[in-house]
């Protein structure tokens, strides 16, 4: 048994105007009622943008590392990123680490990743979705999906799908503290309709129950709090949020606000794990080795 990867879902306060600055940056146009990026190539997951119902604050727990074939081609994303009404944000980075940090609309973060980083040489332009957590949330992440490890040193760990496509990579301690809502979080579906027998194998995990979802999803957490939600088979991913019922926390996790698509998370902030540092490191590094201080 395993779980397909729907959706990476970003909560918004203009879910259709973030939806056009990212299907401009990713050159994807918005699907269905404007609040969609679907893949045209082997990233292998809609973009789903839900409403929230209030503004960024601190640092995302997830973001995506988007990769380049040459300083003219990082250059160029660049440009058009600010074109679109993105801009330069500082998370604390020294400045010589090679990719560069930018913001969306709505401060969301995203790192550009200099040319020549081999870890995610062959993972495509959405080259990873690079999150905050531990060892434990990346092992149960594998299993869950049936992706296999690529990554597992020094408590840092990176899977991928094995037809292809970005990697998801976990920087490991030391965390971030919980002070926010998660703005981004997971939708995932069970392949074979067997919904509850994957969830009781999400559970036996490591998982924990975070309180029911909308439109039929189920909220759980990740040994590390991080929310995500698993669909009805077939089911494509819920446009009004889900997660927990409001306020309704993790269970084991210390008390966090509802997210703003009916999450239970919030999103932790301090430390920041970006993506190639190093210039890529010729020994092969993950995307997250490395970290800079947090701004502030």
């Amino acid at each position: 048994m395993t779980l397909s990867l729907v959706a990476l879902s970003v909560g918004a306060l203009d879910p259709a105007g973030l939806a056009r600055f990212r299907g401009g940056v990713l050159g994807r146009p918005a699907t269905g009622d404007g609040t969609t990026l679907v893949p045209d190539d082997d990233t292998r997951f809609d973009l789903r943008f839900l409403p929230a119902d209030e503004p960024k604050t601190g640092q995302n727990r997830m973001h995506l590392d988007l990769t380049s074939t040459s300083l003219r081609d990082e250059q160029r994303t660049v440009d058009r990123a600010l074109a679109l009404g993105g801009r330069h944000i500082d998370v604390g980075q020294r400045g010589d680490e090679g990719h560069l940090v930018l913001g969306d609309p709505e401060g969301d973060e995203v790192c550009v990743i200099e040319p020549g980083n081999r870890f995610l040489a062959d993972c495509g332009f959405v080259g990873a979705l690079a999150c905050d957590g531990s060892q434990r949330a990346g092992d149960l992440c594998s299993e869950a999906l049936g992706w296999p490890l690529v990554w597992d040193q020094d408590q840092e760990t990176a899977v991928r799908s094995p037809h292809g496509g970005p990697e998801i990579t976990w920087g490991g301690p030391p965390l971030m503290p919980r002070t926010a809502r998660d703005r981004l979080h997971l939708h995932v579906a069970p392949r074979d309709g067997a919904r509850e027998a994957e969830l009781d194998r999400l559970l036996a995990l490591g998982a924990t129950p975070a309180g029911a979802g909308h439109d039929g999803a189920v909220g759980l957490a990740d040994p590390d709090g991080t929310p995500f939600c698993v669909l009805p088979a077939r089911q494509p991913a819920v446009r009004r949020g889900c997660g927990g019922a409001a306020g309704t926390p993790a269970a084991g996790a210390p008390g966090p606000p509802a997210g703003p698509a009916g999450c239970p998370a919030p999103r932790r902030r301090g430390r920041w794990s970006p993506a190639g540092r190093g210039g890529g490191s010729p020994a092969g590094r993950p995307p997250t080795a490395g970290r800079w201080p947090a701004a502030g």
